[in-house]
C-alpha cells in the first residue's frame, strides 16, 4: 500500500507540452489510493482538455475563479482549495508560472490556490533548454526550494528538437519522489515494530480449542499506524478473520500461545517498538487427545497448566526496546495496570475496562487510558479503535527514543 493511500492531492497543471502526461500522471496518484483535484490555468487547457482530467480524477476540474451555469454564478474557492489539501503537486511547472510563484503574482486559479495552501507543494519544472539554463530560471528555482520541493528535470529530447535539461520528470518519477520525500520525514521511518493481535486457541482435541473472543482489530490498526508512520512491522496474528495490506507490514499467523511465543523471540531482539496486544491463553490443556473426544455420560475433566509469559519474557529480556503492554481489566482497573507495568518491566501499558461500554471484545471502538512508567496517566474518551492505535502511538512517540 503506498504511503498516498487517502491523501488529498491538488494538482496544478500549467501551458506546456509536458501537460499531456498529466493524464498518465492523474492515473498513477489514483491508482495509489489518493484523491486528487486538478488545477489548471487557462492556457493548459491548449494541451490537454479539463474533460480528460476530470473523468480520470473523478472531481471537477478548476480553471477559472468563478463559473457560469443556467441561474447564476458559482465561485471557486482558492482559499478551500488550498486548505483541502494534504499535498499540492505542480507539473507542468512552466518558466512563466515560477516566477509568478516567486514573486506572488496572482492572475489566475492556480497561483491564487498555490498562495493558500498550507500543505508541502511539489514542483516540476518543464521548459525547453535555454530557457531552463537561463539565469532568471535558475534563481527562481533556487527561490522557490525555500519552502517547497523541487522534482528535478530530467535530460532529454525537448520539444523544440533539442536534447537537453528541462524535460520534465516522468509520471512514474513524480509519484516515487512524492512518496519517497513523505515516507523520509515519517517519525517511524527505520524503526522496527513488533506487534501481537488476536486471541490464541488452544487445542483439546482436533476441533475443540480453549480460546476468547479477541477479533484481532485493535492489533491490526496499531500495525497499519505504524507502518504509515513509516516503520517496518512484524505482526503476529493469532487466529483471526482480518486481513491486511500494506507493503511495510509483514504478516506472521499463528494458532496457540507457544507458536506466538516462538515467533515473538524470532523478530523482538531486533525491534526498536514491541506492542503485545494480543489476548493470550494464561492455560493450556496438559494433554491434547489425538482423536475427537466422543461424548460420554458425566463430566469431562480437562487439566490445564500455565502457557508462557510471552510479555514478562520481553520484560526480562529487554534490550533497549520500548515495550507496550495492554490490560483488559473488570476490577481494580488502575490498580491492576500499574501492577502489571511494574511487575512485567513494561514502559507503558494501555488499560481499557470491560466496564465499559463500546470497549468490549470484536467492537469497531475502544476507550483506554495510557499509564507510563512515571505512573502517569492520561485517560482517552471513546473512539473508533484507528482513532486509538494513533492515540496510542501519539503516547509512544513522546516517552520511546526514536
Amino acid at each position: 500500500m503506498s504511503v498516498l493511500k487517502g491523501k488529498k492531492i491538488l494538482l496544478g497543471v500549467t501551458a506546456g507540452i509536458a501537460a499531456y502526461k498529466t493524464a498518465h500522471l492523474v492515473r498513477l496518484f489514483i491508482k495509489a489510493g489518493a484523491e486528487i483535484q486538478v488545477v489548471m490555468t487557462p492556457a493548459s487547457k491548449d494541451f490537454v482538455t479539463p474533460l480528460t482530467l476530470s473523468t480520470l480524477s473523478k472531481n471537477p476540474v478548476h480553471s477559472v475563479f468563478y463559473e457560469k451555469n443556467e441561474e447564476n454564478e458559482l465561485w471557486n474557492n482558492h482559499v478551500d482549495l488550498g486548505l483541502w489539501a494534504d499535498y499540492m503537486v505542480v507539473a507542468p511547472a512552466t518558466a512563466n508560472t515560477l516566477s509568478k510563484m516567486v514573486h506572488g503574482i496572482v492572475d489566475n486559479l492556480l497561483l491564487a490556490v498555490y498562495l493558500s495552501a498550507k500543505c508541502p507543494v511539489y514542483f516540476a519544472p518543464a521548459m525547453d533548454l535555454d530557457m531552463f539554463k537561463h539565469a532568471s530560471t535558475t534563481e527562481n528555482i533556487e527561490k522557490l526550494e525555500q519552502g517547497n520541493h523541487l522534482i528535478p528535470a530530467g535530460t532529454g529530447e525537448l520539444a523544440s528538437g533539442l536534447v537537453g535539461e528541462g524535460r520534465m520528470a516522468e509520471p512514474e518519477e513524480i509519484v516515487a519522489f512524492v512518496e519517497n520525500d513523505i515516507l523520509s520525514k515519517l517519525p517511524l521511518k527505520g524503526q522496527k515494530v513488533l506487534i501481537t493481535a488476536g486471541p490464541t486457541y488452544e487445542a483439546i482435541d482436533p476441533v475443540r480449542f480453549i480460546g476468547n473472543h479477541s477479533s484481532g482489530k485493535m492489533g491490526f490498526e496499531l500495525a497499519l499506524q505504524a507502518a504509515n508512520l513509516g516503520a517496518t512491522v512484524y505482526l503476529i496474528a493469532g487466529p483471526c478473520s482480518l486481513s491486511i495490506q500494506h507493503s511495510a507490514i509483514t504478516r506472521i499467523d499463528v494458532t496457540s500461545a507457544e507458536e506466538m511465543f516462538n515467533s515473538v523471540f524470532e523478530y523482538y531482539t531486533n525491534v526498536d517498538i514491541a506492542i503485545a496486544a494480543a489476548a493470550v491463553a494464561d492455560y493450556t490443556p496438559v494433554t491434547t487427545a489425538q482423536q475427537k473426544i466422543k461424548k460420554k455420560e458425566g463430566n469431562l475433566p480437562i487439566e490445564l497448566k500455565a502457557t508462557k509469559d510471552i510479555l514478562a519474557t520481553m520484560g526480562a529480556s529487554k534490550n533497549n526496546q520500548f515495550l507496550v503492554g495492554f490490560a483488559l481489566e473488570t476490577n481494580n482497573e488502575v490498580e491492576n495496570a500499574k501492577g502489571k507495568l511494574s511487575r512485567k518491566n513494561l514502559d507503558m501499558i494501555v488499560l481499557n475496562s470491560l466496564k465499559d461500554k463500546g470497549a468490549a471484545f470484536g467492537g469497531d471502538t475502544n476507550k483506554i487510558s495510557v499509564i507510563d512508567a512515571s505512573n502517569k496517566i492520561v485517560e482517552y474518551t471513546l473512539k473508533s479503535k484507528e482513532a486509538v492505535a494513533s492515540d496510542i502511538f501519539s503516547e509512544i512517540l513522546k516517552r520511546a527514543d526514536v
